[in-house]
């Protein structure tokens, strides 16, 4: 196959170095104080950091210069092969639980989350599926529902880890490539309708998961307990005030509130850097999804324009989850922030996605 190659989006790569760039600071700049009581190290996590940032820019440098029709072949058996990683993680003594969730394969702190793999996977197969029965999307039984019953399936593993934040935001992404790809409002509409009982009926099985839903309706119901998170996040939005109280000047990075290196890191550069801060963070994500959708609007093929929505997708659903939760908007789950948290898997991933993103955009019209 071959096709006019450009030079990448300029945009996109900017708003990605600068996006990973604030990442690495803010990762250094939360986690430190917990890295030294830790480990004795305060460098512990960015160290980490820099080296999955490495590995995942030259993936992405890698993705970016790597035609990405070649992913269309590899589709079905990258997903097997993640579909066999899920099934893996879930064996006990092999699957590594971390956070209440059996999520990880690996040894001592290095390990992968092969729910991180699947997202990417899925996307690359429904791209590939629904590029090809792009006159059958339109039948419920013929087009729509076998890609619904994989996602399903993958969701469902997910779950039995459990870890809804991940599965939420392939889901997410999974069906904006689905609604793309021209599925009709009518399937999808009543597929919400029974997604929402199933949400209510995964929310009552697990009591934890009520007692989220709980704590986002009143956290000071249990300030200790079930809303302690979300008021220690707001604990460190209110005073970061227009400009924050300065790099490294962090309250709450002090023990207060949890995880501020990973699902919280939002509320560490609310309160450091303040509104002002804040607000260019998310300034930038949406530069990048803007370009996202550009490149999927102006690709030169279906599989282009579907694979470009799903990888922008993963990162706005993402994203969005991040940022509600911190603010308070949506219950508490365990997102990171993508390129901005720390984390290993989820990094060089995601940088991978974004390589694929900017070689689709090489070709764009």
């Amino acid at each position: 196959m071959t096709k006019a190659r450009t030079a990448p989006d300029v945009w996109m790569i900017g708003s990605i170095a600068l996006i990973l760039a604030i990442g690495l600071v803010m990762v250094y700049s939360a986690s430190a104080v917990l890295a030294f009581r830790e480990f004795g190290d305060a460098f512990y996590y960015l160290k980490r950091q820099l080296l999955f940032a490495a590995l995942g820019i030259g993936a992405m440098t890698f993705a970016a210069n790597t035609g990405y029709w070649v992913w269309r072949k590899t589709a079905m058996a990258g997903l097997l092969i993640c579909f066999g990683l899920l099934l893996i993680v879930l064996i006990p003594g092999i699957g590594v639980v971390r956070g209440g969730a059996r999520s990880w394969l690996g040894i001592s702190s290095f390990g992968i989350q092969p729910s991180e793999f699947m997202k990417l996977a899925m996307i690359i197969f429904l791209a590939k599926y629904l590029s090809d029965k792009q006159q059958a999307i339109v039948s419920f039984t013929k087009g729509l529902l076998p890609p619904l019953a994989i996602m399903g399936t993958a969701f469902g593993l997910i779950m039995l880890q459990p870890d809804l934040g991940t599965g939420a935001v392939m889901v997410g992404a999974s069906l904006l490539v689905i609604y793309t790809a021209g599925a009709r409002m009518a399937h999808l509409g009543s597929l919400a309708l029974v997604g929402v009982a199933g949400l209510v009926g995964l929310i009552l099985a697990a009591p934890y998961r009520l007692q989220r839903i709980t704590a986002f309706l009143d956290p000071w119901q249990d300030p200790l307990g079930a809303g302690y998170q979300a008021i220690q996040s707001l604990y460190a939005i209110g005073p970061g005030g227009l400009i924050g109280l300065g790099l490294g000047m962090s309250r709450q990075k002090y023990s207060y509130l949890p995880e501020p290196q990973t699902d919280f890191i939002f509320s560490i550069v609310s309160e450091e850097l303040g509104f002002i801060g804040g607000a260019t963070l998310i300034l930038l994500f949406l530069v990048l999804v803007w370009r996202g959708l550009r490149t999927a609007i102006t690709a030169p093929d279906t599989f282009g324009s579907l694979l470009a929505v799903g990888i922008i997708g993963i990162v706005a659903v993402q994203v969005f989850i991040n940022i509600g939760v911190v603010i308070g908007m949506l219950p508490v789950t365990g997102i990171t922030l993508p390129l901005v948290s720390y984390g290993g898997s989820s990094l060089t991933l995601l940088l991978t996605a974004l390589g694929i993103l900017l070689n689709i955009s090489r070709y764009s019209r």
